[in-house]
């Protein structure tokens, strides 16, 4: 599932693909401190669901910088839009699963 956007490369939305229907699809992200999920972009609407809190900053491809402090149990609606990387700069694992809303 990789996709090159204006010279960039764009990874999966998260590592692991857990559950899909016709409806959803629901991914598992897993983040140490300090690692980077890579650019992605998601072409459906999603919830994010924190498993495990951290404090986590996207990044869009054109530099806009955003913090996402999602504590645990934290769930969050976003719509489908920029091309964005996540990195937890806390100092705890980030647990999530997105669920893509087709």
């Amino acid at each position: 599932m990789t996709e090159v956007i204006e010279e960039h490369e764009l990874g999966p939305v998260g590592q692991e693909i857990v559950y899909e229907n016709d409806r959803v699809r629901v991914w598992h992200i897993r983040l140490e401190p300090g690692e980077r999920q890579p650019l992605h972009r998601h072409d459906h609407p999603y919830l994010v669901v924190a498993i495990q809190g951290a404090k986590n900053v996207v990044q869009t491809i054109d530099g806009t910088r955003i913090d996402a402090d999602e504590p645990t149990g934290g769930v969050v609606y976003r719509d489908p839009g920029a091309v964005h990387m996540l990195t937890n700069v806390g100092d705890t694992t980030y647990l999530a699963r997105l669920v893509e809303l087709k």
